[in-house]
């Protein structure tokens, strides 16, 4: 059980806090609801608002809020639409409402205030919190028309508590106590809304809408920009049980297949069939370990036409068996996006199957495509339509998968990319923008994971650039977006991976190297290079790719500089080519997590505390993390570094992987660094094939 739990000073007395059949005399005008119990669930009634807060899973509960009627059914959600089987108690007395399930029991008092605490020693976990003793109270509902309300939901604020998880972001930050985030889809900003806590529960905000949450020092708010009710899910225990629990309510990853686990290769962007080949050619002459090829964007004919230039790619079957031959995968770029040259523009925009505008032209953003000079505007199929979702899968279909055999896919641009970013002007099938545009990501993956299983396939893997809560149970894996290429960017990307994995996608990874330029002749670059590679062979995947210096304008014709391991000089050629075989021997195990992550939802990435959740130092460790259970990675972050200091948890022995020393864990100790060596330490005893 997770002791890091401080708990706040007696907030008996406090305005609003009553626990008694009587209102706090603070307010002018006290509201005393009503409490019943229905179907299991306890509902709290008053002033026209309905709460209903129902078992959802083992420890935890879905609570539901809505001004002017019951709680509504069946709206855009993450969690799955049936609740794991639970027992749980409803108890009514002395004015108040208690529902325990398992470990988490939750108090609702005469006013409607809501505390979670846990079941076995009585501790809170957290509560609501009023904005004033007069109005607001902890749910505001500001209507901005037609049954849609600004939502805001108000909790207290804990001393010392830290706070993981929110998707992937660029802020650098592992624990975002004090951090303000937008809860909105962008290149490289992933939204996930699920927080976990150090004072031991999970939270998702159960929400697709736009909006933002402030986890502030006075106070956390969640807030949705226009919605019909608040809805969110919560859970008590420790960060791994809380893993198991929020995973097994928005869906487990399928099992990784074994060729994902190996190395993909890519760069922006081969430009035609005999340059793709010809690389997979010389990784093979090599002998140098390749799973994965990736054929980018700008291979079709139009944007949206989602299929192979024949001009470029003229024979995509003998391309695919001679990849097969290799022993290589092909994964081919798809994006959301229709060129109005397209073939399928017109039959698209007249059965709704673009993702509609309040004001304006049905086009959501610029972009260059083939035969035309400039830009065109470009529409976004609406991911949450199920017909217009059917529709994209048949052009996959008949276009890659049954000519060609081509079974995996580069969801590219997901967010959608808008341009402008105006969620507010956009309608969906399933619903206004701004009540239900963060689903879109994975929705659109769901559109192949729905595709592939009909066509009798059951390894699906996609690379998506964004992703919500749930994406991960359609074989979405997330890479972290278009990025820097420094050694600042290296070091953000830490906290961007551990935290999406605390927010349940526990397939992921960078470009590495990063994506905006990099010169492969420059030696600071190279470096940069060598210690990416080295984080990328011991993340969940790992994927080369980037745009290289020299660079080319944004267009068809675009290309960056190389970017194969021997592409960065002969210092750095046997050094990457080390970690290539390191992932190769290590892909049992990697494997052996991964099926971790299927069948309990735990993650691969993983923070030290999860492992460690009663060694406090642990909880404040953002530069190194656990790949598994038995494997501590300490990546290099700093140029010109040949020594590295690594916190080792408290509650096992260490050894170092690559000279055998021993650690006993609770401190750190420093270790050399040298530019061919990633500081890694196994648990325990653990035996893995580090060391050649």
């Amino acid at each position: 059980m997770n002791q890091h739990v401080e708990n706040r000073p007696e907030r008996s007395g406090q305005p609003g806090q009553s626990g008694s059949g009587s209102a706090s005399l603070a307010q002018s005008s006290p509201t005393v609801g009503t409490f019943r119990e229905r179907d299991g669930a306890l509902e709290w009634s008053g002033r026209q608002e309905t709460v209903r807060i129902e078992p959802w899973g083992p420890d935890a509960v879905r609570v539901r809020a809505r001004l002017g009627g019951p709680v509504l059914e069946g709206l855009p959600a993450a969690v799955l639409d049936e609740a794991p089987p639970t027992g749980a108690t409803v108890k009514i007395e002395g004015g108040r409402g208690l529902l325990t399930v398992g470990a988490l029991t939750v108090e609702v008092d005469a006013e409607g205030l809501i505390r979670f605490v846990r079941t076995g020693d009585g501790a809170e976990l957290l509560t609501e919190e009023r904005a004033h003793f007069w109005w607001p109270g902890p749910r505001l509902y500001t209507p901005v028309g037609n049954g849609y309300h600004r939502l805001e939901q108000r909790f207290a604020a804990y001393e010392g508590e830290k706070l993981y998880g929110l998707g992937q972001h660029q802020h650098g930050l592992l624990d975002q106590k004090g951090a303000v985030l937008d809860l909105v889809q962008r290149n490289a900003e992933v939204t996930i809304p699920v927080l976990t806590s150090s004072r031991g529960y999970t939270l998702l905000w159960n929400s697709p809408a736009i909006g933002r949450v402030e986890l502030a020092g006075n106070g956390t708010r969640w807030v949705a920009d226009s919605a019909r009710q608040i809805d969110y899910w919560i859970t008590a225990g420790n960060p791994a049980d809380a893993q198991r629990r929020y995973s097994a309510v928005t869906g487990r990853t399928p099992m990784l297949p074994e060729w994902a686990a190996g190395f993909w290769q890519c760069k922006l962007r081969y430009r035609t069939q005999d340059e793709l080949l010809s690389v997979a050619r010389e990784y093979k002459r090599r002998g140098l370990p390749i799973d994965v090829i990736v054929c980018d964007f700008f291979h079709w004919t139009h944007l949206g036409d989602w299929k192979f230039d024949p001009a470029e790619w003229p024979d995509p079957a003998g391309m695919q068996r001679e990849l097969a031959e290799l022993g290589i995968k092909l994964v081919v770029s798809v994006w959301p996006s229709v060129s109005p040259l397209s073939e399928n523009h017109r039959l698209m925009e007249q059965r709704g199957w673009f993702v509609g505008t309040q004001y304006g032209p049905m086009a959501h953003a610029d972009w260059p495509d083939k035969e035309v000079a400039s830009t065109v505007q470009v529409a976004f199929y609406d991911a949450t339509n199920p017909e217009a979702r059917e529709f994209l899968w048949s052009k996959i279909r008949d276009n890659y998968l049954t000519p060609y055999g081509i079974t995996s896919f580069w969801l590219d641009a997901c967010e959608p990319e808008l341009k402008p970013g105006f969620q507010e002007n956009l309608r969906y099938w399933a619903g206004p923008g701004l009540e239900v545009g963060n689903m879109y990501p994975r929705e659109n993956s769901r559109a192949f994971h729905e595709g592939m299983l009909a066509a009798g396939e059951s390894e699906i893997v996609t690379l998506n650039r964004s992703a919500w809560a749930g994406s991960q149970r359609y074989g979405a894996a997330l890479w972290s977006g278009d990025i820097g290429t420094d050694f600042a960017t290296l070091r953000r990307q830490i906290a961007a991976g551990l935290n999406t994995s605390l927010s349940g996608i526990p397939w992921w990874n960078t470009d590495i190297g990063g994506f905006h330029g990099g010169d492969p002749d420059d030696p600071a670059y190279r470096e940069v290079m060598i210690r990416w590679f080295q984080f990328g062979a011991l993340s969940p995947l790992m994927r080369l790719h980037g745009f290289r210096d020299p660079g080319t304008p944004l267009g068809p014709e675009m290309t960056g500089g190389p970017n194969e391991v021997w592409s960065y000089g002969e210092q750095a050629r046997p050094i990457l080519e080390k970690y290539l075989h390191l992932r190769e021997r290590l892909k049992p195990y990697v494997l052996d997590v991964m099926r971790e992550a299927h069948e309990e939802g735990l993650p691969v990435m993983r923070p030290l505390f999860l492992e460690f959740p009663d060694d406090q130092a642990a909880w404040s460790v953002d530069d190194s993390y656990l790949f598994g259970r038995d494997l501590l990675v300490a990546p290099v972050l700093t140029a010109g570094a040949t020594v590295r200091t690594a916190y080792l948890p408290a509650g096992a022995r260490w050894t170092d992987a690559w000279t055998g020393q021993e650690y006993r864990g609770g401190a750190a100790v420093t270790v050399d660094a040298p530019l061919d060596r990633i500081p890694l330490f196994l648990r325990d005893g653990a035996r893995l094939p580090v060391a050649e």
